[in-house]
């Protein structure tokens, strides 16, 4: 080699971690599995969670709640459309994940999720007006319903790596949700470079929590945990997995959105309105006298 001629360079190969809590710890067993394109090649090795990080996630999820679920929906839906500023930054590389993982047209699949993340976020302020009522009543008195945040909610997310992601996540927590989310499985590179936008954003940590792995081994426990307060399933195919893990919910009431029909799959790229939004909400009703 002469001395005008440069090394060969090899290129610096990322270890994909999981997000519990704002920080990026590895898999408290110390596995990870291989993830691969759509046309079977390496891209790179993603930690494979454990019951214990789903435990863990969990309790950072409980941690962050009141403090979330205390902010003004004026203040969440902030937040959101920060979140959204900074996936569109990152626009080429989440374009790259998603050709990688087979996605066809992910420059536009990024845009609807920069775009999905910006209506969730104008609805933070609005859905109480929505949701809630002034309630007739029989009486000298005042009835008012009003909508609450669920608590903890343990998401399995879509295969759809962004705009699935992204539409089962920003309803949970635009409303004052913190969730657990079990990315796809499949494709889960996308979920953790979503991670690093929302450890850069103003969320704080704790309200978002992902977790790489095999669905099957970490949705069961976390559907059981007795301080998870709602099970979302967008992401289980098998229909016979699905009851299991609904059954598993019913231990301590978890509120259970079920994933579509396997003959009517989700579109997620289809006006969304507000059904995840009000899934997720308990209603609060106040009494109060009049006239006196």
């Amino acid at each position: 080699m002469s001395r005008t001629e440069s090394p060969a360079r090899l290129a610096v190969r990322k270890t994909y971690k999981l997000y519990i809590g704002g920080a990026f710890p590895r898999s408290e067993s110390g596995r990870s599995y291989a993830v691969t394109s759509s046309k079977g090649e390496f891209l790179a090795n993603a930690s494979r969670a454990s019951r214990k990080d789903a435990r863990d996630a969990v309790a950072a999820a409980r941690k962050a709640f009141g403090g979330w679920s205390g902010a003004t929906p004026y203040n969440r839906g902030q937040i959101l459309y920060r979140i959204a500023e900074m996936l569109e930054g990152r626009r080429a590389q989440f374009a790259a994940e998603l050709a990688d993982a087979g996605t066809k047209r992910p420059g536009d699949v990024v845009d609807a999720a920069v775009d999905r993340l910006v209506w969730y976020a104008g609805w933070s302020d609005k859905i109480a007006a929505v949701a809630g009522a002034a309630n007739p009543v029989a009486g000298p008195y005042l009835n008012i319903s009003s909508p609450e945040p669920t608590g903890v909610v343990a998401v399995v997310a879509p295969d759809d790596p962004l705009l699935g992601l992204v539409s089962v996540v920003a309803p949970v927590i635009v409303t004052g949700n913190t969730c657990v989310v079990v990315a796809s499985e499949r494709a889960p590179l996308p979920a953790v470079t979503l991670a690093e936008v929302l450890a850069t954003s103003d969320l704080p940590g704790g309200v978002v929590n992902i977790l790489t792995g095999s669905v099957k081994e970490i949705a069961p426990w976390l559907a059981g945990h007795m301080d998870v307060n709602a099970l979302d399933l967008a992401g289980v195919s098998d229909p016979g997995f699905a009851v299991a893990c609904e059954e598993a919910a019913a231990e301590n009431l978890k509120r259970v959105l079920r994933p579509a029909p396997a003959d009517r799959a989700a579109d997620w790229a289809a006006d969304p309105g507000t059904r995840r939004l009000t899934a997720f909400l308990e209603t609060k009703t106040v009494w109060h006298p009049t006239g006196i």
